[in-house]
C-alpha cells in the first residue's frame, strides 16, 4: 500500500470561520502524523467543501485522530457545518504523476 487519505465532505455557510479554524489547527498540527492537507470548495454546488488528508497509513491517521487538538477542531468544526460531515477512509493503491 502507499499510504491512506481521509476524505471529508461537508457543508458551510460559515467557511471564513471554517478556514480560520485551519488555520489554527495547522499551527499545532507539527506534532501529528498527517503528511498534506487539502481544503477544496465544489464549484457546482456552493456551500460545499471536502478536505483531504494524506497519512502514512490507517494507523498513524488513527493516532492522529486520537490527538486531543485533533478531538478539538472536529467538535468546533461540526459546530460550524450546516449538518453532519462525511466521512471516507481510503487506502491508496496506487499513485501516479505525469512525466513531464
Amino acid at each position: 500500500m502507499a499510504g491512506f487519505i481521509q476524505v471529508i465532505q461537508y457543508s458551510t455557510s460559515r467557511f471564513d470561520e471554517v478556514e480560520k479554524l485551519y488555520d489554527e489547527l495547522q499551527a499545532v498540527q507539527e506534532a501529528g502524523t498527517a503528511r498534506r492537507g487539502t481544503v477544496c470548495a465544489d464549484r457546482e454546488h456552493p456551500n460545499q467543501y471536502v478536505s483531504v488528508v494524506e497519512f502514512d497509513s490507517y494507523e498513524s491517521a488513527m493516532e492522529n485522530s486520537r490527538r486531543p487538538e485533533t478531538s478539538e477542531f472536529a467538535s468546533r468544526m461540526a459546530e460550524l457545518c450546516d449538518g453532519p460531515p462525511t466521512f471516507f477512509n481510503l487506502d491508496v493503491l496506487h499513485t501516479w504523476s505525469p512525466q513531464g
